[in-house]
């Protein structure tokens, strides 16, 4: 029996991907195992495999595709010696399917000839450029009056396809609750330029127009997310490193027979890791309608790729050598720049760091990633005069931190706590090996 092979939710978090690339074609015998395809998710590319045996009979989404949701049909499975007709039967929508009871199933006979009839032109932008669409989505948006201009395709070669439609379609029913809100909110949806608008504004103006790719979309999102719902509030302080750079300088005069070679940022994970043990109900993240405090340290670290960013994340960081880490960092931000990482690899976690010391920058706020309570961002170690405790002026190597802290896991002053505890840390760096 024909059988369909539907867009796989290959992390928890997943809702829908691209099927970057077929590795079967229509025809092929597969058994159970054989890679079928690969799926990039928002985070990474990862191979998806046959479940059961049979015969490719009909792809139904070509690769490239993206934006395709979890739980769509992506291609049809034959049994071995089944007629290949059985795979458009399996494609086409049961004939005895009940009819769900609602106000909408009024209006499928018209959904039918609407999808019967002969598709509209292919429109033009104002440009006079032809806007690429399939001729069920010209048909769709037709009869559902949505302006094909004021789209960006999903499809192949940015190709409007039907999910498009219906996205925009959705949004527009999705605005008029937005516009009833208007009066009491600020800074309301529904206010918002929409992307014909804002192409408008630049009419005349030379650009090029770059499609989103599924970790952008995710990130945008995410981040949103973040500022519109997590009562963020920032803590600030500046730690001498000399000390630290003194003793980094020896260990790696003692470890270069081992290949190894730690770096600032290693010790700055170890540090936060001890400081969330030494400040337990800082090591938390908010569940909704509840806190979760967390027994290990669990430290996410923030690792910039081309086109976005990861967070792979350290378990049991408290536990683990300044060697141990700095290797296990190392082989985490090479995968991750490859795109290899598994999803329980950059989830989790209670503890972010994001440092861009090394790119010049002395200070910035970073954007907590949730479920974290907070986020540390390092700027870069600067000679600095200061005052010692002699009351004299010396050169020392400072280096700005700012906490970022979700109010409703921790509260101003255990979240001051936390940040001296891992200053204290960093002050006095032979601790962390006690």
């Amino acid at each position: 029996m024909a059988t369909q092979i539907l867009m796989p939710a290959l992390s928890p978090t997943m809702e829908e991907g691209t099927l970057a690339k077929w590795l079967v074609k229509e025809g092929d015998t597969v058994s159970s195992g054989d890679i079928l395809a690969e799926i990039e998710t928002d985070k990474a590319t990862m191979e998806f495999e046959a479940v059961d045996e049979g015969v490719v009979g009909k792809i139904l989404v070509a690769e490239g595709t993206s934006g395709v949701k979890v739980n769509d049909p992506i291609a049809v499975m034959l049994e071995e010696g089944e007629d290949a007709s059985a795979a458009d039967a399996a494609d086409a929508p049961s004939a005895s399917a009940p009819a769900k009871e609602s106000p909408k199933a009024e209006a499928a006979p018209q959904a039918e000839t609407a999808s019967a009839a002969p598709a509209p032109a292919a429109p033009q932008g104002t440009d006079g450029k032809r806007i690429f669409a399939s001729p069920l989505a010209r048909r769709i948006a037709a009869d559902k009056g949505v302006d094909l201009t004021s789209l960006s395709g999903s499809g192949p070669k940015g190709r409007i396809v039907k999910a498009d439609v219906e996205a925009a379609q959705g949004g527009a029913k999705a605005a008029a609750p937005a516009a009833q809100t208007a009066a009491t909110a600020s800074a309301p949806a529904a206010q918002q330029p929409s992307a014909s608008a804002i192409a408008k504004m630049y009419e005349g103006r030379e650009y090029e127009e770059i499609e989103l790719n599924g970790m952008r979309k995710t990130i945008a999102a995410r981040l949103t997310e973040a500022k519109q719902t997590i009562p963020h509030f920032y803590l600030r302080r500046s730690v001498k490193l000399d000390a630290l750079m003194k003793f980094r300088g020896e260990l790696n005069t003692q470890l270069s027979g081992r290949g190894v070679k730690l770096s600032v940022n290693d010790f700055i994970i170890k540090a936060c890791a001890l400081a969330l043990q030494a400040v337990p109900t800082a090591n938390a993240v908010w569940a909704g309608d509840r806190v979760l405090q967390m027994k290990a340290s669990d430290v996410a670290v923030a690792v910039a790729i081309d086109g976005g960013l990861f967070t792979p994340v350290l378990q049991d960081a408290e536990n683990k050598s300044l060697s141990a880490l700095s290797a296990e960092m190392k082989d985490l931000a090479k995968r991750a720049r490859d795109r290899k990482l598994a999803p329980h690899e950059y989830q989790g976690g209670s503890f972010a760091i994001s440092n861009l010391g090394m790119m010049g920058i002395e200070n910035f706020d970073a954007v907590i990633n949730p479920p974290h309570g907070a986020i540390l961002a390092v700027g870069a170690g600067i000679k600095t005069p200061v005052v010692n405790g002699a009351g004299e002026i010396e050169v020392a190597t400072v280096m700005s931190m700012t906490l970022s802290v979700d109010h409703r896991v921790i509260d101003g002053a255990l979240g001051a706590e936390l940040l001296q505890s891992i200053c204290e840390n960093l002050e006095n760096p032979m601790l962390m090996l006690a």
